[in-house]
């Protein structure tokens, strides 16, 4: 058993195949674009699950706790677990957003929810947030981090600049995801 559980790929594999038997089995998924559209909001959700998840354990957890960590230890989360967070953080961004545009123009309200027309303009606000964010990801977070944590070799001013960079802009993304989340649970399909 244990195993199994400390394959990380197994275990999702096996978890894809459970949810694929209970859509199968239980999901009463309608036919066409319909069904296509369930499956897409889906892992629309797990993905942003995974993001939204490892963005607060970036700033619930590791941020306010790494002043306390000791010295020595320290290169236990900078070399090992934070560039493996990071892999999946950036990654689930990217799915979450192509999955969540995906779902709007299956759902028929891709422009119009991007452009702000009446009924729409709470989904519109939820996904210009989550792009707003995605931008930061990848635009600011990632390669602030990159030099903070060395995987790219800089001078400690630069290390420690790039590290109140990705600071600055993954609280950024914690302030923008409260509202961005709302949005997204709040919106009824127009």
């Amino acid at each position: 058993m244990a195993k199994f559980f400390g394959n990380l790929h197994l275990v999702l594999l096996v978890g894809l195949l459970l949810a694929v038997g209970v859509i199968i089995c239980f999901g009463n998924l309608p036919a066409g674009e319909a069904g296509l559209n369930q499956i897409f909001r889906w892992f629309h959700v797990f993905f942003g699950i995974v993001w939204i998840g490892l963005l607060y354990y970036f700033n619930f957890v590791q941020i306010p706790t790494m002043p306390k960590v000791p010295a020595e230890l320290k290169p236990g989360v900078s070399k090992y677990i934070a560039p493996s967070a990071l892999f999946f953080f950036r990654w689930a961004a990217v799915f979450t957003v192509l999955t969540g545009l995906i779902v709007a123009h299956l759902s028929g309200y891709l422009v119009e929810a991007l452009t702000f027309l009446p009924g729409f303009q709470l989904i519109g606000i939820g996904m210009w947030l989550a792009l707003i964010m995605a931008f930061n990801v990848w635009v600011f977070i990632w390669p602030a981090q990159k030099k903070a944590l060395g995987i790219v070799v800089v001078d400690d001013a630069t290390k420690a600049k790039a590290a109140t960079t990705a600071m600055i802009f993954s609280r950024t993304n914690t302030l923008l995801s409260i509202a961005m989340l709302y949005a997204m649970v709040t919106f009824n399909g127009g």
